[in-house]
């Protein structure tokens, strides 16, 4: 069986829903990145025995947290010994404005991801950009490099677009298939 791990930082929760939401699609195992940054005990082993990593960060001042950034500077030593080499990868972002510039924090993570010589994988949903187009539809931020959620700044996690939820968990199924192609 194919496993995935959802590594990610949450700083109000929003982001801790996507990362839920993802997990659920991709049958996956949470890995959260605390406060200060750190992985939980046996975190780095559910990522060298995962075939696929999902990486997830909030988007603050157009790239990830900086706690994200300390896990993906620690993951020097795994890429020193290339050890994440041809791991599929994915990632996904939210932050409070439609924009955002969360397209910057996906980059930073499909770039941390070629680094360690993965394999990445996008979203393959359509955009949701005709007239008609309602909030909660599937993929109404409309990206195809990973997934995207946007959330008010002044909305709780549980006001999250029941749209960008369903996006995520469509996006971590897309995730856990293309994994068990490339890791039967």
């Amino acid at each position: 069986m194919t496993k995935v791990a959802v590594v990610f930082h949450s700083g109000y929760g929003h982001t801790l829903r996507m990362a839920q939401a993802v997990a659920e699609g991709a049958n996956a195992q949470l890995v959260p990145i605390d406060a200060d940054g750190n992985l939980p005990d046996g975190g780095w082993d559910t990522l060298a025995a995962a075939d696929a990593i999902i990486m997830g960060s909030p988007t603050y001042m157009g790239s990830v947290s900086w706690q994200f950034k300390k896990f993906a500077d620690a993951s020097s030593k795994p890429w020193y010994t290339q050890a994440w080499k041809d791991k599929i990868f994915a990632g996904f972002t939210n932050s409070a404005t439609m924009n955002g510039d969360k397209l910057s924090t996906l980059h930073y993570l499909f770039t941390l991801a070629m680094q360690h010589g993965a394999i990445w994988v996008g979203t393959a949903l359509m955009p949701s950009n005709s007239k008609a187009a309602q909030r909660n539809d599937i993929n109404y931020v409309g990206s195809s490099s990973g997934a995207m959620a946007q959330s008010p700044s002044d909305a709780s996690p549980a006001e999250m677009a029941q749209g960008d939820l369903d996006t995520a968990k469509l996006f971590g199924q897309r995730v856990a298939q293309v994994a068990a192609k490339f890791c039967p």
